[in-house]
């Protein structure tokens, strides 16, 4: 998997939910920057996209 980044959703301050993100041509991997060891997400990279759009929406709904 490519470099791993802090996603934009995060926020700024360290006791703010950290997710870092990384990018190939075909999949986008996702992580908790605070335990990087741990399990990572890796969804197909077409996925993606939808996959924030219903957490958006789920978001809204609480």
């Amino acid at each position: 998997m490519g470099n791993w980044r802090k996603s934009s959703h995060s926020g700024p301050d360290d006791g703010n939910e950290c997710v870092e993100i990384a990018n190939s041509p075909t999949h986008v991997a996702v992580r908790d920057s605070k335990a990087p060891a741990r399990a990572t997400l890796t969804f197909p990279a077409t996925a993606f996209a939808p996959f924030l759009e219903a957490l958006k929406e789920s978001a809204r709904e609480l």
